[in-house]
Formats: structure tokens, C-alpha cells, sequence
């Protein structure tokens, strides 16, 4: 029976045999790139990949197949960024990262036309409020609205809330985001204080019916619980809910806003810091249609799908984990019409001052699944 110290230097030479296949492999993957920037083939060939993955499965036999497969899916990615590298295909992506980063102005706008969800008073506007100094504001009913009106370029910027540190993700931003062309300039986190608004006149007793917008609705289920008597309606802004209220004939009806809406709409508050908690933060973000890379941008986020296959997020993760890069947020969303499949939105603390960084959006591009850089901002 062999010692420890025989089996290593047996897997020694193992791994040194290796290695010279690995260099080789690499050199053939570079002549290969070379052949498909001048034929214009596309680096991801799916049907190569999976005819390769077949066969070393059958080659390895029983026990060794999924080990085999799992290998050579690692020696695909790393061979198509290598392909990448070698022939400078980092796609219009690339160049457009670079351009943006290199062009956008020094200084953020201090004046903007600048498209909000609700009506005056919303937390959207008091985000924009926070983000531009003498901001034009255009209100939309939806959260659709805002990215039709930065889209088709009636206002330069949009401001939309994300996620929400208590209550979780705003789903409904999420889900649009697929359908429409936009990127990321800024990030907020705004502090979020409820308060129960009313009639003056109206005691607390006398509230049958309360009415405000899902995510505050949630940010406030504790409160809430307390009344089991009184009927909650969503409604499609805290602010609207503020005004409705106020133009109300009725008296026994209360809306969960902001205390900047009840001076706005002369309500008063029977009941202060509602939310479940007092550390409740709203993310908000300020999207343009352009794509616009501001000094100390040092957040990005990306959308994309993945093979409906095991170890694919894992693989994807690697890629900014091989980086030394920190996720700081991943959140998926069903497919329309594609049952158990899912679109990935992602952030990342990165900039696109960082060359390596710059290189894995271009092969993340050709990747040959679905990508969508969303943009590269700071979050103030």
C-alpha cells in the first residue's frame, strides 16, 4: 500500500500533466478566437458545449460523470473570456461603459425635469427633493408612467422606490424593468416616518377605514394589527391616499403618509412613527435613458437569465467572486410564459475605473444568455 507522501507525489505529477493540458487547451481556445473574430462565428456555441458535455460524461462512467461535467462547464467559462480577451470582442457594451465613463460631466445635475410616481408629497418626492437641488417635477399615476416618460424623453430623469429595508423589494418595479430601456444614475436611501392622518376633528376611535400604498401598508402591519376593526385599502400612492382623504366628505377615514403630507393637504397626525420600525429606509433609484457614469460610481447592477441548469448562478456568482467583488443584492423574478424560470437583478459594489471589472461586462455580454447592464452609480 502506497505512503501519503508516495500518493501525493504521484498527484503531483497528476496536476502537472494538467497544467501542460490547460496551457495547450488555452492556446487551441486563443487559435480558435482568432478563427471565429475573422469567420464572425459568436464565442458561445451552446450546441458544442452541451456535444462536449455528453461525451465526457459517457468517457468518465458511472460515479465520475456529474465531477466530469462540472469540470468541464469551469474550463467553457474560462476558456470563452480567455476567447474574449484574445480577440478585444467585448461587444457594444464595452465601448459604451467606456465612453460614458470617460464622458459623462464631473458634476451631477442640480436641475432637471425629473418624473415621479403619486402626486405632491409622495416619497418619491421627497426623494427627488433630496437628489436635486431645484428639481421640475412631472407626476405619474404608475410606476409604468415613470419609465415611459424617461424612455421616450419627456423627462431627462425618473425617480422609483426598489426595495425597502422592513418590507422588502418593491416586486412591482422589478417586474417592469424588463420592458424598458433605462439605466441607473444615483441611488437614495431615504429614511421613512408614517404617520396615521386624518380630518382635523377626527380622534383615532373614530376610523373605520384606512387607506395607503401596499409597501406602507406593510411597513405598518404591526400598527395595524392592533385594529382589527378597521378595514385597510391599498391605494396607488401615500400621498394620493393623504389627498383622497382629505377630499373626503366622510369622517371616519385615515390615510398612512408622510407629516409633510398633512400640511400639504391640512390633515393632521393622531399617531406618529407608525412603521414597524424606526430604522425603516426606502431605496429609491434616479434612472435616465441614457447611460451616464458619474465620478465615484461605485455600485453597479445588471439583469440577466441563466440556463435552466444546476450550478449556473453558481457559476455566474464566481465570476465577481473571482474579482474579489462584494454582491450586495440578488433578487429574481419568474419568467412570463417560462414555467420555473427566472430574470436575476443584481448589484455589485464596483466601478467602471477598474479595467477587470470593464473586461467581465464584455464577456458577460457574449455570454449568449439575456444581459442587461443597468448602469454604474453611487448611492447617496
Amino acid at each position: 500500500m502506497s505512503s501519503l507522501e508516495e500518493l501525493r507525489k504521484e498527484m503531483d505529477a497528476v496536476n502537472s500533466g494538467m497544467m501542460d493540458l490547460f496551457k495547450k487547451r488555452m492556446e487551441v481556445s486563443a487559435a480558435i478566437a482568432a478563427c471565429k473574430q475573422q469567420s464572425g462565428a459568436p464565442v458561445y456555441d451552446p450546441a458544442r458545449e452541451r456535444t462536449i458535455l455528453a461525451a465526457v460524461s459517457e468517457q468518465a462512467g458511472e460515479g465520475l460523470e456529474d465531477y466530469a461535467r462540472v469540470l468541464f462547464q469551469t474550463l467553457f467559462d474560462l476558456s470563452r473570456s480567455y476567447q474574449v480577451s484574445k480577440s478585444g470582442r467585448g461587444g457594444a457594451l464595452t465601448a459604451a461603459v467606456e465612453a460614458a465613463r470617460d464622458n459623462t460631466p464631473a458634476l451631477f445635475p442640480q436641475r432637471a425635469l425629473v418624473a415621479c410616481q403619486g402626486v405632491e408629497g409622495a416619497y418619491s418626492q421627497l426623494a427627488c427633493d433630496k437628489l436635486f437641488a431645484a428639481p421640475s417635477i412631472m407626476y405619474s399615476k404608475t410606476f409604468d408612467g415613470v419609465f415611459q416618460m424617461v424612455q421616450k424623453g419627456f423627462c431627462r430623469f425618473g425617480i422609483l422606490p426598489i426595495e425597502n429595508s422592513s418590507y422588502g423589494s418593491v416586486t412591482a418595479v422589478y417586474d417592469l424593468m424588463k420592458n424598458h430601456n433605462f439605466h441607473i444614475v444615483r441611488s437614495l436611501r431615504l429614511h421613512v416616518d408614517h404617520c396615521l392622518l386624518v380630518k382635523p376633528g377626527t380622534k383615532p376611535e373614530d376610523v373605520r377605514e384606512i387607506c395607503s400604498h401596499s409597501q406602507a401598508i406593510g411597513q405598518c402591519a404591526g400598527f395595524l394589527a392592533t385594529l382589527p376593526n378597521v378595514k385597510v385599502t391599498a391605494c396607488e400612492n401615500t400621498a394620493e391616499a393623504a389627498r383622497m382623504v382629505a377630499q373626503s366628505p366622510r369622517t371616519d377615514i385615515a390615510a398612512i403618509a408622510s407629516h409633510n403630507c398633512a400640511s400639504l393637504y391640512g390633515l393632521v397626525s393622531v399617531k406618529d412613527h407608525i412603521q414597524d420600525r424606526e430604522n425603516n429606509y426606502t431605496r429609491f433609484i434616479c434612472i435616465s435613458r441614457d447611460l451616464e457614469i458619474y465620478p465615484g460610481a461605485n455600485r453597479m447592477s445588471m439583469m440577466f437569465t441563466l440556463p435552466h441548469s444546476p450550478g449556473s448562478l453558481y457559476r455566474m456568482i464566481a465570476k465577481f467572486a473571482a474579482l474579489g467583488l462584494n454582491i450586495t443584492k440578488l433578487e429574481s423574478r419568474p419568467i412570463a410564459g417560462r414555467d420555473f424560470e427566472f430574470m436575476f437583478y443584481l448589484d455589485v459594489e464596483a466601478s467602471a475605473q477598474q479595467p477587470e471589472v470593464v473586461k467581465l461586462l464584455g464577456e458577460l455580454e457574449v455570454s449568449g444568455e439575456y444581459f442587461n447592464f443597468l448602469g454604474n452609480y453611487s448611492e447617496v
